[in-house]
């Protein structure tokens, strides 16, 4: 039985222990040193919001900073409700220190933008996420990326300021901001206020030129293209080539600025869409009035302006304001227009007079014949303006109203007379015996066809007798002719013979003239003196009286 029993076993306690536990030892210290400096160097894990994945992928593409990798992205996955992705990067450890509130991120990649091309060299190497560090006091981890690079950093020198407008789609992000054609700024960021209902647009204007942004500035929607067409024709205006194809904002400060330079950031603005809607705004004071015009309004738009004696007082508002009833006291062909009188460009300076004070004046002068026309701005489109002017001999109109606004008097104006003299010259003509006038027209015209055909035939008669060749021998014979008559006249000279002997024989025929006039005398005495002779009368003798 002693035989069956096991043997007690000797145990003895270590003093030391075996060398075979160094190495795992040192392996297990080994990976600890490594998984802290893989912790380390791991740095933070972020999460960006991008509308889709073009151009990424996972362990690929790399998040940079002024083109330094400082991440990687290590997973990319759809929104619950597939509306967007997420991607998840891995940090580096020295960004963290990065990573703050106002930190930005976007994709790069091939882009035409408003500043031209960008992003070609991602055409070889690949899409990479751009980040913009942030300076602000909290840590953030979670960010939604950009649509397009941002104007500016954060912390860049220079002026933000916000732009109000009641409509929305007027500028976009990088649009140019211009002062004088230059471009000094960008859109930063556009936004629309529910609550408000006005659309926020942020611009940023680059240092030095946030100098000239002052607390009375105006910003005015700039167009490449600017074409408008009113009383006084078209006027195009045509800007830079980036604002020829997206547009832009301009500001300016008024002549008579008596503002300060804008040191506030995110001071809000109005945006004004025009030049002419900026002036229009200015003038905020103003009264309403109704003219009624009896010709016709072709031709007149909303915003023609009016003028006294060339000088803008008002526009037209809205053509027409409304038809008349015939229980208001207006006739049918009168048709109503709304126009305002500007307070600001009636008086220079606006400390002159009130809106009451205008409306008293405009009063006095309709008394006076104050009265508005209608008159042609351009003959090639027809546009129409109103104009104003006193004309004497106009009776006063009694104040009246229409649809609550005061009636500025009217009268016909220039276009209205022409049309009438025209239309009397036409009645004129159309009683003037055109019939009769046409048929002598006609008689005479036939008599002339036959004069025509006469002078026709005379003239070709005369062609067949200057053609024959006596005729063309006539000029010769007649030159003949003239040089025997010259011959003949020469010999009737002074000095010729022939005239010598007729003078000689015109002599003796005076003296022959000379004698016979004794004769001649006693034949007209006594024409018998021929034949009985010539007695003498014997001289008378006295007789004695008788005693």
């Amino acid at each position: 039985m002693s035989d069956n029993q096991p043997a007690k076993a000797n145990v003895h306690n270590l003093k030391q222990v075996s060398a075979i536990w160094i190495i795992p030892i040192v392996a297990l210290a080994i990976g600890i040193w490594m998984f802290v400096q893989y912790l380390n160097s791991k740095g933070p894990e972020i999460t960006i919001r991008l509308p889709n994945a073009s151009g990424i992928e996972v362990g690929k593409t790399a998040i940079k900073s002024l083109n330094v990798n400082v991440g990687v992205v290590t997973k990319v996955k759809l929104s619950e409700d597939y509306s967007y992705i997420t991607v998840t990067a891995q940090m580096n450890s020295d960004t963290e220190r990065m990573l703050k509130d106002d930190t930005k991120f976007w994709v790069v990649k091939p882009r035409i933008g408003k500043e031209g091309v960008t992003g070609l060299d991602t055409l070889l190497s690949g899409s990479y996420i751009e980040m913009q560090p942030g300076r602000g006091a909290n840590d953030k981890y979670h960010f939604v990326a950009l649509e397009v690079p941002p104007v500016a950093p954060a912390d860049a020198k220079g002026l933000r300021v916000v732009l109000t407008s009641h409509e929305a789609g007027k500028l976009s992000v990088g649009d140019p901001v211009l002062y004088d054609g230059f471009t000094v700024g960008r859109v930063e960021k556009t936004s629309f206020d529910i609550n408000s209902k006005q659309a926020n647009y942020q611009l940023f204007i680059f240092q030095p030129y946030d100098r000239l942004v002052r607390t009375t500035s105006n910003f005015i929607m700039k167009s490449g293209m600017n074409v408008q067409m009113g009383a006084e024709g078209f006027n195009v205006k045509i800007g830079s080539l980036e604002s020829l194809i997206t547009g832009g904002v301009t500001f300016k400060t008024p002549s008579d600025d008596q503002g300060f330079v804008q040191k506030k950031q995110l001071k809000h603005y109005r945006l004004f869409d025009s030049v002419q809607d900026y002036h229009e705004k200015m003038y905020d004071k103003h009264i309403n009035f109704v003219m009624l015009f009896k010709e016709s309004i072709r031709g007149l738009k909303a915003g023609a302006p009016i003028e006294y004696r060339g000088i803008q007082i008002g526009s037209v508002q809205k053509v027409p304001l409304r038809l008349p009833t015939s229980s208001e006291g207006f006739t049918s062909d009168q048709i109503p227009v709304l126009v305002r009188i500007d307070l600001g460009r009636v008086y220079n300076n606006l400390d002159e007079g009130t809106l009451d004070d205008l409306r008293a004046n405009f009063e006095e002068e309709f008394k006076s014949g104050l009265r508005a026309t209608l008159k042609t701005g351009n003959l090639l489109t027809g546009a129409l303006y109103i104009g104003t002017d006193v004309y004497k001999g106009e009776k006063p109109e009694k104040p009246l109203k229409y649809d609550g606004y005061d009636v500025f008097p009217t009268k016909e104006g220039d276009l209205a007379e022409v049309q009438k003299q025209i239309s009397m010259l036409l009645n004129k003509f159309n009683k003037l015996p055109v019939e009769d006038t046409l048929n002598s027209m006609t008689a005479t015209l036939k008599a002339s066809e036959k004069t025509m055909k006469s002078a026709e035939r005379v003239t070709q008669d005369l062609d067949r007798l200057l053609s024959q060749k006596d005729t063309q021998t006539l000029p010769a014979d007649i030159k003949a002719s003239l040089k025997e008559i010259q011959t003949t006249l020469n010999g009737f000279s002074p000095n010729a013979a022939p005239y010598q002997n007729l003078q000689g024989a015109l002599a003796q025929f005076e003296q022959v003239m000379t004698e016979l006039q004794p004769v001649l005398r006693q034949l007209n005495e006594k024409p018998n003196s021929l034949v009985f002779g010539d007695e003498k009368a014997k001289d008378p003798i006295p007789v004695g009286g008788r005693k």
